[in-house]
């Protein structure tokens, strides 16, 4: 998957899955111009890099959206 599917089932809009940081760490989320959007990943991870690997390899969990 390369959009988010909670931002699609919030907005009907496919954002393309990003990397994000909050106060607990790095995450898969979407975002647009006007800040976050949605997180995507049941992870959080220590660094960037360590996120983008989990995207590439597909090595994450996607949250649920209830």
């Amino acid at each position: 998957m390369t959009y988010g599917k909670l931002a699609f089932a919030q907005l009907n809009t496919k954002y393309p899955l990003q990397i994000l940081k909050s106060g607990a760490g790095f995450y898969i989320g979407t975002a647009d111009e006007s800040g976050p959007i949605s997180r995507e990943s049941v992870e959080y991870y220590p660094t960037a890099e360590v996120a983008a690997q989990a995207l590439a390899g597909n090595a994450w969990t996607q949250r649920s959206d209830s």
